[in-house]
């Protein structure tokens, strides 16, 4: 399918509405909307935050999760000239408010009881200084003090906020700044990958065409949309391509079967953990899944047979791995629908077009195929930089414009690249990101801490999880089930290690830096070898 692309995320609305206006464009239970009706609703909104003082490049925050609001919430922002803030809906309010804080949002638009959470209450209760932050709409559930409804915050507009409104629509070019995404990093502290717009459109336009996305079709995101594989990877090329945005915000393996065979479901991209517990599923054949057509996933090791019996038993015609990360827009290497099982299942594809990729060691030289090294992208999907942070900016991205990734792999004659480990400590919960030297920091704070180290260890279910090796402090013993409760008090539920080991010591080397290799190993004896 040949599209002619847009520039910007808001003349992708227009897009949208010209080219694919009568098709649905979201379901969300109850509530469905084609194109030409979300356009409208994303317009009317956009005048509202006009009417509300909005300004162009101001910051508009989104803590919520997979709702048809959110998109509403998100479009309407590059309508009226903002730049969209993404939060992660695990954040708990401090994390929260360090985003609100650093990116200067002066609107945010939330929730109330999506997981049994308050998240203005735990904004509130973080007692953050926030004095650029206006407003907070709740897009769902009980309005509290000092919030308002969607609903009467779209009251305010009118007919000089709608007409400026207008004007607004075309301010910012496709290389601004369109959204601020949030990633942790080995600082310890969240970094604002800073992302425009045309680079955003043309990889996931490509990544749409790998999968074969066509009209008409379903698309069922299970990714979050503060995440880059749920909004640049999800609604961007759904809105591209003309095919129905269905959100999704809790994985249930039943209720996900049911809205594939109720709604048609045809894509369904997500990390290999969810398409597990389908294959695992007792009553797998009891639901209606033939409208499955493609999928793309990736995040973790994927056994071959996986991906046969993704064709075989889930009926994926096309089933493609790819790999990016919010510093290259969410996309660089893919493989591609006519790849067999084998290349799927053991490499992240190869570069896509216009994007380069090498594999170097630590000066920066290539390094001959099969040899592992670093892998590093330079390419138009690289982002502009990280907020604020020149300094990081510059130690990420070198003088020749490679990305350093800090992802280990080797590559083969044909290009593709195999994830092989980090150079850096992440590692990968269900598909998301935790970053060891965030998790410290915060649990260093704990009063009977006196040292803390944490590594990625394996898991069954999510593919690694954290643990943490705990010196206590002095005259204080440790209760790892306290410690563990604790965490989850203060931090994502992915970050919250699953093991705590009180140790005396922890290992250094000459420059007196923690050896991780030696944690990992000792994981493993406690671990029982596994």
């Amino acid at each position: 399918m040949t599209i002619s692309l847009p520039k910007t995320l808001s003349a992708l609305v227009d897009h949208a509405r010209t080219e694919h206006g009568e098709l649905p464009g979201v379901i969300d239970g109850e509530v469905r909307l084609s194109f030409a009706e979300l356009a409208d609703v994303i317009d009317e909104t956009a005048a509202a935050m006009v009417a509300r003082g909005l300004q162009p490049g101001d910051a508009v925050a989104i803590w919520a999760p997979n709702i048809w609001e959110w998109v509403v919430a998100a479009f309407a922002t590059f309508r009226a000239g903002g730049i969209v803030v993404p939060v992660n809906t695990r954040f708990r309010g401090q994390e929260a408010a360090y985003v609100l804080q650093k990116s200067k949002a002066t609107m945010l638009f939330t929730v109330n009881g999506f997981l049994d959470t308050d998240y203005p209450a735990m904004l509130a209760e973080a007692g953050a200084d926030l004095p650029a932050l206006r407003h907070i709409v709740i897009l769902r559930g009980d309005v509290a003090p000092g919030t308002v409804s969607l609903a009467e915050f779209r009251s305010t507009t009118d007919d000089a906020a709608r007409a400026e409104a207008v004007q607004r629509r075309s301010c910012r070019s496709g290389g601004d700044v369109a959204l601020v995404m949030f990633t942790s990093g080995t600082t310890g502290l969240p970094k604002g990958v800073m992302v425009a717009a045309e680079p955003l459109i043309g990889g996931f336009a490509f990544y749409g065409e790998c999968m074969g996305m066509q009209r008409g079709e379903t698309f069922l995101i299970i990714s979050p949309f503060f995440h880059a594989f749920g909004f640049n990877g999800g609604i961007v090329p759904c809105l591209l391509y003309g095919t129905a945005i269905v959100p999704w915000a809790v994985f249930d393996v039943d209720r996900v079967l049911e809205v594939i065979q109720r709604e048609g479901v045809n894509i369904m991209p997500g990390p290999p953990a969810i398409f597990q517990s389908l294959l695992n599923h007792a009553r797998l054949d009891d639901y209606d899944i033939s409208s499955l057509r493609r999928c793309v996933t990736g995040a973790a090791t994927i056994p071959v047979e996986m991906v046969i019996q993704m064709r075989n038993r889930l009926g994926f015609e096309a089933v493609i791995t790819a790999f990016g990360m919010t510093e290259t827009t969410g996309i660089a290497t893919a493989c591609r629908a006519e790849d067999d099982a084998e290349t799927i299942a053991t490499t992240s594809g190869r570069a896509i077009p216009g994007v380069e990729v090498r594999v170097v060691d630590d000066e920066g030289n290539e390094l001959p195929y099969g040899e592992a090294g670093e892998i590093v992208v330079r390419g138009y999907t690289n982002m502009l930089g990280y907020l604020d942070d020149p300094e990081q900016t510059a130690e990420t991205i070198d003088a020749d414009g490679w990305l350093h990734t800090g992802d280990i792999g080797v590559m083969n004659e044909r290009g593709y690249i195999d994830i092989t480990d980090r150079k850096k400590d992440m590692f990968i919960v269900g598909g998301f990101n935790a970053y060891p030297a965030e998790i410290e920091r915060m649990m260093i704070e704990h009063p009977g801490i006196g040292q803390v180290s944490v590594i990625g260890i394996a898991d069954e279910r999510l593919g690694e999880v954290g643990a943490a090796f705990v010196v206590p402090a002095p005259g204080v013993v440790i209760d790892p089930d306290e410690v563990i409760a604790w965490c989850r008090e203060r931090m994502a539920n992915y970050k919250v290690p699953r093991a705590v080991w009180p140790v005396d010591a922890l290992p250094l080397n000459a420059s007196n830096k923690v050896l991780k290799i030696e944690l990992r190993e000792r994981a493993k004896a406690l671990l029982g070898g596994s």
